[in-house]
């Protein structure tokens, strides 16, 4: 006759922990497996147009913040704080879309360190525009000095452009990611002006006001950018400016 074996209790015990062991480790690699998977990579500015909008709002202020420190006024600790509080806030917006946090882009007209040029005698035409002597285009407009890409041309007249006139042609628009009333600033404009912004992929427009400096031609708020945007996008790329007083 067979002797048939039988266990103790104790190592039946032992066997049973060790089968949950063994179960419970795979269970945790799967798991992690399963979470790996879940974890999408974050996009760039040149994965989505959507994180290239928010990029490039970044790199305007950016740049406002670096104008400030190499040229300070009174007012410079109190306008980079509040650009850097602003940066803050779109990084949230970068999270929560889905992008790199932090990533920069500059794709707005950055302003214009040049310094002016003496204007010739006898031409009254271009009195106070040093920076542009001979485009009269720019009168009065010091931002763009020696700004030999705009000699000549009209639509890139700035501060010195009439009333209706097309201005800052093939610039991008963005947003600041400043709250309030519909607003904007601008590196060419100064406080006052009133500036139109037509959205050519959505034809909306809107009317606002500078009420600050920034790093390009036309940051719009972001209730201002709200009138105009087309969802889930930051960026405008086919814009048209106006002065319109």
């Amino acid at each position: 006759m067979s002797r048939r074996r039988t266990l103790g209790p104790k190592k039946s015990i032992a066997l049973l922990v060790g089968a949950a062991a063994v179960a419970g480790g795979g269970a945790f690699v799967m798991a992690n497996t399963s979470n790996a998977a879940q974890s999408p990579k974050a996009l760039s500015a040149g994965d989505s147009t959507v994180c290239l909008g928010l990029a490039t709002a970044i790199g305007n202020n950016q740049a406002f913040i670096a104008g400030q420190r190499a040229n300070p006024d009174a007012q410079s600790a109190a306008r980079i704080a509040n650009r850097e509080a602003v940066i803050a806030q779109i990084q949230v917006q970068q999270k929560a879309s889905g992008c790199t946090v932090g990533e920069s882009a500059q794709g707005s007209q950055p302003a214009q360190t040049a310094p002016a040029q003496t204007a010739p005698a006898g031409n009254a035409g271009n009195a106070g525009a040093a920076g542009n002597t001979g485009n009269a285009g720019n009168t009065g407009n010091a931002g763009n000095a020696g700004n030999a890409g705009n000699a000549g041309n009209a639509g890139n007249a700035g501060g010195g452009a009439a009333a209706g006139q097309q201005v800052c042609n093939g610039s991008t628009v963005t947003l600041s990611g400043e709250g309030g009333a519909p607003a904007a600033s601008s590196n060419q404009f100064p406080s006052g002006t009133k500036l139109k912004v037509t959205n050519l992929d959505n034809n909306k427009s809107t009317t606002v006001t500078v009420t600050s400096v920034s790093g390009s031609c036309v940051l719009l708020n972001n209730a201002a950018f709200e009138q105009v945007r087309e969802p889930g996008k930051f960026l405008i790329r086919r814009a048209v400016i106006q002065k319109v007083g």
